[in-house]
């Protein structure tokens, strides 16, 4: 009987375990929490974290330079396919994400960190590799800025604030 009711405790500890996990990582299934907006970082349990420098991730656009108002395409090429996402604009003088998203593909969906639209992550958990966007610049200038993904290959395995090259903002004097 002692046998018997421990194996009973270790099954019923084991599948409470498995269920908490489950509803976890579920949690994150549908994009990124309000909780990574500052760092970028996925709120897991256990994660690994990678070097942004050694990853299979670019974050490109066709612009150098933009205008306050103007519409920057961004494209995410990855050599792999990842699962989830976070991506942001930021102003180079002082860190704050800047802009909003007008343009999203399919798995993706806007977050509102400080403003509404200034951030996009995954909807799904679908394997994703190549996406385009489109940012807004705001209206008033704001100086250059920089593109920034983290992406997350598995529940496991993820690579934080990936950087684009600087967008210059035209017509500073």
């Amino acid at each position: 009987m002692e046998d018997g009711g421990r194996a009973h405790t270790a099954i019923a500890g084991w599948a409470c375990m498995t269920l908490c996990l489950v509803s976890y990582a579920a949690a994150f299934s549908q994009g990124a929490s309000l909780s990574a907006c500052t760092d970028m970082m996925p709120r897991h349990l256990r994660v690994q974290l990678h070097s942004s420098n050694n990853n299979y991730v670019t974050v490109h656009t066709n612009m150098s330079f933009y205008f306050p108002g103007d519409k920057v395409p961004v494209t995410v090429r990855s050599t792999r396919d990842y699962m989830g996402f976070m991506l942001q604009a930021r102003k180079v003088s002082n860190n704050e994400i800047a802009g909003t998203f007008i343009f999203l593909p399919p798995g993706s969906k806007l977050l509102t960190c400080f403003e509404d639209g200034d951030t996009v992550t995954h909807s799904d958990k679908s394997l994703k590799r190549n996406l385009s966007f489109v940012w807004k610049a705001p209206d008033q200038p704001i100086g250059d800025i920089k593109f920034f993904i983290s992406i997350v290959q598995s529940y496991f395995v993820y690579w934080a604030k990936i950087e684009s090259a600087v967008v210059a903002q035209g017509g500073q004097n």
